[in-house]
């Protein structure tokens, strides 16, 4: 185990879990706060879309710059440090373009750090133990993700309404993360190569990429695009008449269940396969969404989630250890940078999708295309790992 979980894995991990905590404190209160100050819900919608095309532009760019300059703990650095002061800078001010630096700048941390981190996590494993490593990554970048909303739960509970100390208080996990980044040192060999690439070069990833990366990365993105966001998920409870403490009470829950099933399941994909591993996350999906709307009771919703748990926990982090599987050493942030860029703006259009589909033909009808879209995307790469099997890349 030791071998395994290096130095910079630990650390890495736990900077992850320091910076979840701060951001996942705000995730279930942000729409509300923003209310608060003014904002409409269509507002809401276009600053949470531009700072997810932020993020997502930003994510191949310096996975690209990562992998050009021969350095991973610079743009790591950065990144968790620019999501940090945005928190606070969101409670000086409330005026519009404010919040809308503010987010975006957040977002901005997101994509300047996910390539080079992964790459970094990458480094420090093997083709045999590399679901290992990024499950125990996802395991306490997820941790942090349940300590933050129940932080909030506990506060606002004491405090009602107080959503400008949320965003203060959430400035102390984030340092924290910003000081573990000065435990982790490049790898010796690690010298600068070329001067920054243009903004929109690791676009040019896809033609030198190999077959088994397009093959990959095709799937996951057709993926995404049946993927919306969790607050599809939430807004399910909410709609059969729960409370917010209810449904935040189930996020806490689905967040430990993904805590505690990544490391695990990474350990089983070393073993059963990371490909055959991610299939096995897609079919539960699809599972998850074809039931989701016909959940009535608390205790329905609860195994839903629970269960969508383990889909997260079979392919958020399995999915980037195939890519750097496939992908070459010293282009591994620039593939990972290029799949997250994209999936961040198919995640984009799939939450638009949604949302028509739900007001157009209902709730129960958006849920069951998207798994049934899924079902399809899973047959798709059982297909396609037989090839990815038959020569030997994963």
């Amino acid at each position: 185990m030791r071998s395994i979980l290096t130095r910079t894995v630990l650390v890495v991990s736990f900077v992850s879990f320091f910076t979840d905590i701060a951001s996942e404190m705000l995730y279930p209160i942000m729409p509300v706060y923003l209310q608060s100050i003014g904002f409409s819900v269509l507002l809401i919608g276009i600053l949470e879309g531009m700072a997810e095309a932020t993020a997502g532009l930003s994510k191949g760019y310096f996975g690209n710059f990562s992998d050009k300059l021969g350095s991973r703990v610079p743009f790591v650095r950065w990144g968790y440090t620019l999501s940090a002061i945005s928190k606070p800078l969101m409670a000086m001010f409330t005026f519009p373009l404010w919040i809308f630096f503010a987010r975006t700048l957040d977002r901005l941390g997101k994509g300047v750090r996910t390539g080079a981190r992964d790459a970094m996590l990458s480094d420090e494993s093997t083709k045999e133990n590399k679901g290992k490593v990024f499950g125990f990554h996802r395991a306490l970048d997820t941790a942090g993700a349940a300590v933050g909303p129940f932080a909030a739960l506990i506060f606002l509970y004491f405090y009602p309404g107080q959503y400008k100390w949320l965003f203060i208080i959430a400035v102390l996990p984030g340092i924290i993360a910003i000081l573990l980044t000065f435990l982790l040192k490049d790898k010796l060999n690690a010298a600068p190569k070329q001067k920054s690439p243009g903004f929109f070069a690791f676009l040019s990833y896809w033609k030198i990429s190999s077959k088994h990366f397009k093959l990959l990365v095709a799937g996951l993105l057709m993926f995404t695009l049946f993927n919306s966001s969790d607050a599809f998920l939430l807004l399910s409870i909410k709609s059969k008449g729960f409370s917010d403490t209810y449904m935040i009470g189930i996020y806490i829950f689905y967040n430990l269940v993904y805590a505690l099933l990544s490391f695990p399941i990474g350990i089983l994909a070393d073993k059963f396969g990371l490909a055959r591993t991610l299939i096995m996350g897609l079919l539960v999906f699809a599972l998850v969404y074809s039931l989701m709307g016909f959940a009535m009771v608390l205790w329905q919703f609860s195994v839903l989630f629970g269960f969508y748990a383990l889909y997260a926990a079979s392919t958020e982090g399995i999915s980037k250890a195939l890519i750097s599987n496939i992908a070459k050493k010293d282009n591994t942030a620039t593939a990972i940078g290029f799949y997250t860029s994209f999936a961040s703006i198919f995640t984009m259009l799939a939450s638009s999708l949604a949302g028509l589909l739900w007001y157009a033909l209902g709730m129960k009808t958006m849920f069951i295309i998207s798994g049934a879209g899924v079902l399809c995307v899973a047959i798709y790469l059982a297909v396609v790992q037989r090839y990815i099997f038959k020569n030997n890349i994963v």
